[in-house]
């Protein structure tokens, strides 16, 4: 008879698709749910795959074909792990290389990248129905794959119950993307990205013409009076946002297990983290915040997606604290376990004031000694070990790596520091770069992580 437990420990899932170059697994499923690494249209051999790369350009749109060879990619991959990619994923997050915003922009607070996406929501639409996912889509800097157009990746959960897809609340718009704002699966509330747009300003008849959203009135300040925080506003309008989802879809902020915002520049943490207080004053959520992002509706400077419990969910949300690793620097909790998951906030090598450890860069008379990737890498990674032991499970039981690179000069030290704590199941991993300086300046990398904790 087999063991309960060892089932549904992490196991890699090696489906029949273009190998990795990179040491990862292409999926780990744990429990009920995969996992699933950032998927891009390469035979990691060439490139971009020939199939992904049209004949006459004039004739086929080359982030169309990409899209459908990475929708395969995940189709496959899925099967693999016993899951369908129509109707099992539960968030999906699209990331789109672009070179705007630039740095410049998003000094100015443009986060507007410009970029169109359709060609891949044309594709999305034949492999994922709908209820579909809890979907994030911003433009990055680039990926590890040169011409890549698209990587994504995604969860998925295996189980017996079905998805629930939840539509707008009275007063929040619906999406025009075809994702749903809310989904439920079991225990789990997965809410989309959430921008502080609504049906507001000159357009109008626009709401019934399908016409993009305006900047909420409430997410505005007067630009004639010399008080007043954008970054502020628009973290309070999101966030009410989404506590009317929760509440239509069975949940609160109140239920928030993790937290995934995205911002342009990084001078507008501090704004964010005063309103975040105010909406979570007691045991925040876990949370990563991501400079740099291109965001989709112009005038946006944050985009929020959270995962939360259902309000009737049996289930428990612990905080997990540990001397062990840097006290957080700012208001989100080293790390948040709920079942058999255990979900870490942002990871940089960095002190409890958010200042990079000693040690972390080349001294500047010796500018080619030393390996800063795979030093910042180390310094987190024993981090990460004490948090993990603090949540009652290992570092050998991380299941997905999210990676944010600044710039990806140290990528590749980086990541060989990273795979030799998983001499068994690597975890599912996606890595961009965002192109400037992370939050904390000299950190060349941000991680963030979920693990499996054992029963």
């Amino acid at each position: 008879m087999s063991d309960p437990k060892s089932a549904k420990a992490p196991q890699a899932i090696w489906p029949d698709i273009p190998q990795p170059l990179m040491p990862y697994s292409p999926a780990v499923k744990a429990a009920d749910w995969v996992f699933v690494s950032g998927q891009l249209a390469s035979d990691f051999k060439t490139g971009i795959a020939p199939e992904a790369k049209p004949a006459n350009p004039n004739l086929a749109d080359e982030q169309g074909l990409q899209s459908k060879f990475v929708m395969q990619t995940l189709q496959r991959t899925l099967a693999a792990a016993g899951g369908d990619i129509s109707k099992d994923v539960v968030r999906i997050w699209q990331w789109f290389p672009w070179d705007r915003p630039t740095m410049e922009e998003f000094a100015e607070g443009n986060c507007w990248p410009g970029v169109t996406i359709s060609p891949y929501l044309d594709a999305r639409n034949e492999f994922i129905f709908e209820p579909r996912p809890a979907s994030t889509a911003v433009s990055i800097r680039s990926l590890p794959v040169r011409n890549a157009r698209i990587e994504v990746d995604l969860i998925a959960i295996l189980d017996d119950t079905k998805p629930e897809g939840f539509a707008a609340p009275e007063g929040v718009p619906m999406p025009l993307a075809g994702y749903s704002p809310a989904l439920r699966r079991g225990d789990w509330v997965f809410l989309a990205g959430e921008v502080p747009t609504d049906w507001v300003g000159d357009y109008g008849e626009a709401r019934n013409m399908g016409m993009p959203s305006a900047l909420a009135r409430e997410a505005r300040v007067n630009p004639h009076v010399w008080y007043g925080s954008e970054i502020e506003a628009q973290t309070d309008y999101t966030l009410s946002k989404l506590a009317r989802i929760a509440e239509a879809s069975g949940s609160s902020l109140e239920r928030t297990v993790k937290a995934d915002v995205y911002i342009g520049d990084p001078s507008e943490y501090a704004g964010m983290d005063r309103v975040w207080k105010k909406w979570f004053p007691n045991n925040p959520p876990a949370r990563c915040v991501i400079p740099y992002m291109g965001l989709g509706t112009r005038g946006s400077r944050i985009e929020i997606a959270l995962t939360l419990l259902a309000n009737d969910s049996k289930l428990e949300i612990e905080t997990v604290e540990t001397s062990g690793a840097p006290e957080p620097w700012s208001h989100e909790p080293q790390a948040v376990k709920v079942g058999n998951f255990l979900f870490l906030s942002q990871q940089m090598a960095c002190d409890s004031r958010g200042v990079l450890a000693e040690g972390m860069l080349r001294h500047p008379e010796f500018p080619h000694y030393g390996l800063p990737g795979q030093n910042q890498m180390r310094h987190m990674m024993k981090n990460i070990a004490a948090i993990c032991e603090a949540g009652g499970t290992s570092l050998e039981n991380i299941v997905r790596r999210a990676c944010f690179h600044d710039a990806g000069d140290h990528f590749a030290d980086s990541i060989e520091e990273w795979a030799s704590y998983f001499p068994d199941v690597k975890p599912a991993s996606t890595t961009m770069m965002i192109g400037g300086p992370l939050v904390v300046p000299g950190a060349n990398a941000l991680l963030d992580l979920i693990a499996y904790v054992p029963d």
